[in-house]
């Protein structure tokens, strides 16, 4: 899990990020990518209904990227804010697709 300094949380923070990022997709999710003055990277998740229906199934996938995330922040500049919108498909790929396809991703940014 992702220590509490390195999330997004705030509804505000989120709507200024979709509104001021640059996107990359994949056939996975939509990173949106924004530059911060903090010093630190901050990562936000959003899965919503479309993906599943059962908060527990979009809370797994949460957990998941945020795993995933803490062992790449490594790659990502620092003083970076990035959400990762999950997309359809994304709840039938096990942990080590989903790895495979964040470390390429990553390797990107």
């Amino acid at each position: 899990m992702l220590p509490k300094i390195n999330r997004i949380k705030k509804k505000k923070e989120f709507e200024v990020i979709f509104k001021n990022s640059k996107s990359l997709r994949s056939n996975l999710f939509i990173f949106k990518i924004m530059k911060n003055s903090l010093g630190i990277n901050r990562f936000g998740f959003v899965v919503s209904k479309k993906i599943s229906k059962k908060a527990v199934d979009r809370n797994k996938i949460r957990r998941r990227l945020s795993d995933l995330m803490r062992a790449e922040e490594k790659n990502i500049k620092i003083g970076t804010d990035l959400l990762i919108v999950a997309l359809p498909g994304i709840e039938k790929k096990d942990f080590a697709e989903l790895k495979e396809a964040i470390h390429k991703t990553c390797l990107n940014l």
